[in-house]
């Protein structure tokens, strides 16, 4: 008899970014990039001492470049969900959620939005457990949808929640594609462009290696064995043309934040040395009545949060 297939851990790199985004909180001067009060409370208190008690580790090049790219891919998403939300946007689908805390300090705009945190059962049970433990409420408006994008195609999988097909949807998908197969992530961007005109997608992707300097190929490289040895590989790149092609035939609008739209609005003027990362990667499509409108860059919303 063949062995049965081998149980899937909750992820360790999810864990890995709320261990980013708490080392901002605690580490990184003011502004914040993002004030994220709930990371830390879902980490282990071994966890936060390592982070406190090793600061020169936390100001590598390559942490800080890291921590960087996790804290603005949100700040940047929760900035474009607020515009959708100004707009009527009431749905607000979180793809790979992992570790996410927006529903759990949700600012007073965000209210009236439904949120459906989707990810892998055993990442969520997790989740859901360390809520718990740190005595953190579930808020009203937000549903767990469990799915495993690998096994389970994903329009079917959010059919068997509440989320209404029929109306503007707001999704993020931040640092999800890289770990998924060629099809499941194109999958992802048919999901949200079948949503009716006014729906958004914000998403991380990686690049080829051979499309970055040496410095940032290298770095990229690192990232890729550390996440492959907590048993999370990394599947697929895009090539950026070739993602703007494909992405024009889905959306009306797509928009590319690069480093020094990130930097001048939301890293500027700091004195911890942060900096956005030199690796872009970060994208907003909305899907419109006419496709194929537009492409370019966007800075996203300065506000402060």
């Amino acid at each position: 008899m063949a062995d049965a297939s081998p149980v899937r851990s909750s992820s360790k790199t999810a864990l890995g970014v709320a261990a980013l985004r708490a080392a901002h909180q605690l580490l990184d001067g003011e502004p914040k990039i993002l004030r994220d009060p709930i990371s830390e409370r879902l980490l282990d208190a071994d966890v936060l001492q390592r982070l406190q008690s090793n600061p020169a580790r936390i100001h590598e090049p390559l942490t800080m470049g890291l921590r960087s790219h996790v804290v603005l891919r949100s700040r940047y998403a929760e900035d474009r969900l607020q515009q959708a939300a100004l707009r009527g946007g009431r749905q607000f689908v979180i793809l790979g959620a992992g570790f996410d805390t927006f529903a759990y300090r949700q600012p007073d705009w965000a209210r009236n939005l439904r949120i459906y945190e989707v990810d892998h059962p055993a990442t969520q049970a997790e989740k859901r457990e360390r809520l718990k433990s740190a005595g953190i409420p579930i808020p009203e408006n937000l549903e767990f949808v469990a799915i495993d994008f690998e096994s389970v195609a994903l329009q079917p999988g959010l059919q068997t929640s509440t989320l209404d097909f029929s109306q503007p949807t707001f999704f993020s998908c931040l640092g999800v594609l890289v770990y998924l197969t060629p099809e499941a992530a194109n999958a992802v961007f048919q999901l949200a462009a079948s949503f009716p005109a006014g729906s958004e997608i914000v998403f991380t992707f990686s690049t080829p290696p051979s499309s970055l300097s040496r410095d940032q190929a290298e770095n990229q490289a690192a990232l890729a064995e550390l996440a492959a040895g907590m048993g999370e590989r990394w599947q697929t790149h895009f090539d950026p043309e070739k993602l703007t092609r494909d992405l024009r035939a889905l959306f009306s609008t797509v928009s590319f934040l690069n480093s020094e739209d990130a930097e001048r609005t939301y890293f500027q003027g700091r004195s911890d040395g942060l900096h956005a990362p030199r690796r872009g990667g970060l994208c907003a499509a909305i899907v419109g009545n006419d496709v194929g409108n537009e492409v370019g860059t966007e800075a996203g919303n300065p506000q402060q949060k």
